[in-house]
């Protein structure tokens, strides 16, 4: 055995490794984390020092084993996780389970590696310089472990409590949340204001000009100084049969510079903006490409670690980009100097560069047929983001053009501009979110003061105001980041989290709360104003980087956040679910008379009802007209229920219509409004039903038997009356997949047959 050992994150990145470091290495993965906090009440105890009770996780048991195997064998043993918090707390939990199990000889050596890229000189320079495991950095980690975990499971049950089960709330999730309901509050409460504009079309030439009004009868027009119809067809008439004149031109010359290197949340938004990605696929794909592509028989790390809020470069970095434009570029896009850029993130310190390609000679073209098409295009827009970040700005002539029609008094203005030098915008160019098209782009004929010009059309435009625009990904890691909600590297689970709890649904790649995220949203700013307050989350935020830099105690964080927290949870233990979950309204009930309406949380959503339910049951869906006269619910002919034997209605649901008990809520008989499809398969595991399609709450088809919930045996996968040659399970399944194709499956997963019934088709050759 090599007397070498050292432990990655990823297998991938292991296979990488063992090409650079060679046989006398015996390179482990440890798959990601080792240990986690045991999932239950009491494994963060604030009576002794929060102390934290760990486990090993169960499917990282197996790598673990093979990991203490090898320490036994080595003699010197290099943790290489991940250059972050996150990384130095999985070694120290593996140096934590060594310890458990006696294994840590004296006679050995345990150190800590750290590379920001998997290249042959990073590696072997970290092995060659290794050091001990930084504490500052796990007691971070430990610190908002520990606070996470204090947060879920005290906020967590009280929302089953209160609102309804299966909810949760977290200590970045929260306020980010919150970030997207106030949003749509503001949404909600808008009032459009109507304003004009009036245009000048004419022309100098063959070239059309656009011109605006901008002074009338010598005073400068605001945005809301032509407020109706009335004012701007009398301004209209003012200007009707009067010549147009230049009156000045003006001509300025203006510079663009270019855009620092990509961090991670930067990269996040602009693969939302530009390449259509989620900012969970931006990170995973950023991953492959950090840990290792094979190119050609060579497995290279394409870029450097993607968890950074650094703008830095290194200087060989540096020297390579500048030596690549001097060589493919003409002499004026290379700046005399290289260009510094400044850290925007407050204690910025976890990695110690941007995110750039590991060699900017390895050009995307070179790669591409190594790379999978959505590798390509994150690796090109870093590639081009890195080299145009140390080119020179981009040069404009602007010019603006005084028209006056029927004197100096009413003045309309055309502006352009036109791209003299392009400089970086030769190779990248930043995306951004919201913004209107640039009237300054515009190319102007060459105008000179004094010429006139004909009048072929002045109208008004009528204008309203906007709302401010929901949040997609892309601003919304933005705006998370400027109010400090969590860190780069924890946006796209936060995101990940809203969506998967169904807090948010994205609409047309927009955020919209969903009715349930509106009242958890409620709920918490409400009774835990304080823990969504984005000051509050940001200045945390700030005390766990001053643990990780050593200037910070982290158990006096954890007291000082605790004490108060769990008071108040106490505190609010006495609500009542109305009091969580109802929004009392200022109108009587039109049904009983007595009492006023309220907003409540239903299964399928908010509706209005009488705050006296079910005592009186009179109920609307909100935005319905109150003065309308209510709907007659439509019976369904011929039968009752089979359990009360009271009439049949059909009603309409989230999902969509369905066959309800009109004694509801005593009875909550329901069925779906269309019979399902039966296959004809008898169910494998109760032998009395038989197997019939369903759709699940998403939509998604799936099979199970008709006898649920007295038997709840499903299956996502087509069933086929056939008998498993392997195990004998009575029937089997239809599965397809790019990767394999159409095959036959054994639906017992401890079983594991399959047989190919049509493969996938064959790949082109690649270029």
């Amino acid at each position: 055995m090599p007397a070498n050992l050292l432990i990655v994150e990823s297998p991938s990145k292991a296979k990488t490794l063992q090409k650079y470091l060679g046989k006398d290495f015996q390179i482990l993965a440890s798959y990601g984390h080792v240990r986690g906090l045991v999932r239950k009440s009491g494994s963060v105890d604030p009576e002794k020092d929060f102390k934290m009770k760990y486990q090993v996780i169960d499917k990282n048991k197996k790598h673990v084993d093979a990991i203490c195997d090898a320490v036994e064998a080595a003699d010197h043993v290099y943790l290489a996780s991940d250059p972050d918090r996150e990384g130095e707390a999985i070694s120290w939990h593996i140096m934590e389970i060594l310890k458990a199990k006696k294994l840590l000889n004296p006679e050995k050596t345990f150190k800590r590696v750290v590379f920001h890229e998997i290249t042959e000189t990073a590696v072997l320079h970290a092995v060659a310089n290794p050091r001990d495991i930084d504490f500052n950095l796990v007691n971070a980690q430990q610190a908002r472990s520990a606070l996470d975990y204090l947060v879920g499971f005290n906020l967590s049950p009280l929302l089953w409590r209160k609102v309804r089960t299966g909810l949760s709330a977290g200590r970045v999730q929260s306020p980010a949340l919150r970030l997207i309901c106030e949003r749509e509050i503001e949404i909600r409460a808008f009032n459009p204001q109507e304003y004009w504009s009036i245009h000048l079309d004419t022309k100098k030439g063959r070239s059309k000009v656009a011109a605006k009004l901008t002074t009338w009868q010598g005073k400068k027009l605001d945005q809301f100084d032509i407020p109706n119809e009335t004012e701007q067809t009398a301004i209209l008439a003012g200007l009707a049969g009067k010549d147009a004149v230049v009156h000045s031109v003006e001509k300025k010359k203006k510079s663009r510079s270019p855009a620092a290197p990509f961090t991670t949340s930067t990269l996040q938004q602009e693969a939302v903006r530009k390449l259509g990605f989620t900012t969970d696929r931006a990170m995973r794909t950023a991953q492959q490409l950090y840990e290792g592509i094979n190119l050609g028989g060579e497995t290279v790390g394409l870029i450097t670690y993607m968890r950074t809020d650094s703008v830095a470069l290194s200087n060989d970095a540096l020297a390579e980009i500048r030596g690549y434009i001097s060589e493919h570029f003409e002499k004026e896009y290379l700046p005399k100097d290289p260009i510094a850029y400044k850290n925007k993130a407050k204690n910025a310190q976890e990695a110690h560069e941007a995110i750039r390609p590991t060699s900017i000679l390895r050009t995307p073209e070179s790669v591409k047929t190594f790379l999978s098409p959505e590798q390509f295009k994150l690796y090109q827009m870093i590639w081009k983001r890195t080299l145009s970040c140390q080119m020179t700005p981009a040069k404009f002539d602007t010019v603006a053009v005084d028209i006056a029609v029927g004197g100096p008094e009413n003045l309309f203005r055309a502006t352009g501009q036109t791209l003299v030098f392009p400089g970086f915008i030769a190779v990248y160019q930043e995306d951004a979110d919201d913004v209107d098209d640039d009237e300054d782009e515009a190319r102007l004929p060459v105008m000179l003061e004094g010429d006139v010009l004909p009048v072929e059309k002045i109208f008004g435009e009528q204008h309203f105001t906007q709302p401010p625009p929901r949040f997609t990904e892309a601003s919304l890691v933005k705006s998370l980041e400027e109010f400090g909600i969590g860190r780069p590297s924890t946006y796209a689970s936060i995101i990940f989290t809203l969506k998967d709890r169904e807090y948010v649904i994205l609409d047309k790649k927009r955020f919209t709360p969903t009715d349930t995220g509106e009242v958890v949203n409620k709920f918490l700013s409400e009774h835990f104003t304080q823990y969504v307050d984005y000051n509050f989350t940001a200045k945390l935020e700030d005390k766990l980087d001053e643990i990780s830099n050593g200037s910070r105690e982290w158990i006096p964080v954890l007291e000082e956040f605790w004490n108060k927290f769990h008071k108040l949870v106490e505190e609010k233990q006495a609500l009542s679910r109305a009091e969580a979950t109802h929004e009392a309204m200022d109108e009587d009930c039109p049904k009983c008379g007595k009492h006023k309406l309220s907003i409540r949380l239903g299964r399928r959503g908010r509706f209005i009802s009488c705050s006296s339910y079910p005592e009186c049951d009179y109920t609307r869906n909100i935005g319905d007209d109150p003065n309308a006269a209510p709907l007659e619910p439509e019976v369904v002919p011929d039968r009752t229920c089979p359990k009360c034997e009271s009439p049949l209605h059909i009603k309409l649901g989230r999902y969509g219509k369905f066959i309800g008990c009109s004694a509801y809520p005593k009875c909550k008989h329901i069925e779906p409004l269309e019979k399902p499809k039966d296959t004809g398969i008898e169910c494998p595991e109760c032998h009395k039903g038989s197997l019939i399609e369903r759709k699940s709450r998403y939509g998604k088809l799936f099979y199970s038997c008709n006898t649920y919930p007295d038997c709840k045996y499903a299956t996502w996968n087509p069933p086929v009356a056939e008998a498993c040659p392997q195990c004998k399970w009575p029937i089997m399944t239809i599965k397809v997949t790019k990767r394999r194709g159409t095959e036959k499956v054994c639906p017992q997963k401890e079983c594991g047959y399959s047989e190919v019934l049509i493969p996938p088709p064959e790949k082109e050759p690649k270029s």
